[in-house]
């Protein structure tokens, strides 16, 4: 069983946290889905994870194309083809306690800044807590990642 993992984003940029992210979970040879509700927002992610680092390089694609299920990082607005271990979800993309429950993780990243995000971030924080799904909440307010809850 899984865990819901709240990322409250207030210092870094999306595309930032993201990329920390994905890095530590390639390490831990984690498939992931990167899972948003914009494709133009999707689009914009891809290219800022080409133009990472040069010592970071993250292999990814974008849903639709014919490669899909091999990629070890997918930005979809659904379902993965990649059979993912992870799901992160950004900007209010919907997860369920049914895949919190399937999955090894589920990341929710959210931008503190953002009140529309923020108001959804919290009604997932509910909704996944009543439906029982084991949740941890974890602030970056002090320069680092430090977990505030859990459920």
């Amino acid at each position: 069983m899984g865990a819901a993992y709240f990322y409250h984003l207030t210092r870094r940029s999306l595309d930032v946290a993201l990329t920390e992210l994905l890095e530590a979970a390639r390490k831990r040879n984690m498939v992931v889905a990167v899972r948003g509700t914009d494709l133009a927002r999707l689009s914009w992610l891809d290219e800022k994870l080409w133009l990472g680092a040069d010592d970071g390089f993250l292999p990814h694609g974008l849903a639709g194309g014919p490669q899909d299920a091999d990629q070890p990082i997918l930005l979809t607005m659904g379902e993965a083809a990649n059979g993912p271990a992870c799901v992160m979800s950004v900007d209010g993309a919907a997860v369920s306690a049914e895949e919190v429950a399937a999955l090894e993780r589920v990341c929710i990243l959210f931008d503190g800044n953002d009140e529309a995000q923020l108001n959804t971030a919290r009604g997932q924080w509910k909704a996944l807590k009543d439906a029982g799904a084991s949740a941890q909440y974890w602030s970056e307010e002090s320069g680092r990642w430090e977990k505030k809850a859990e459920t």
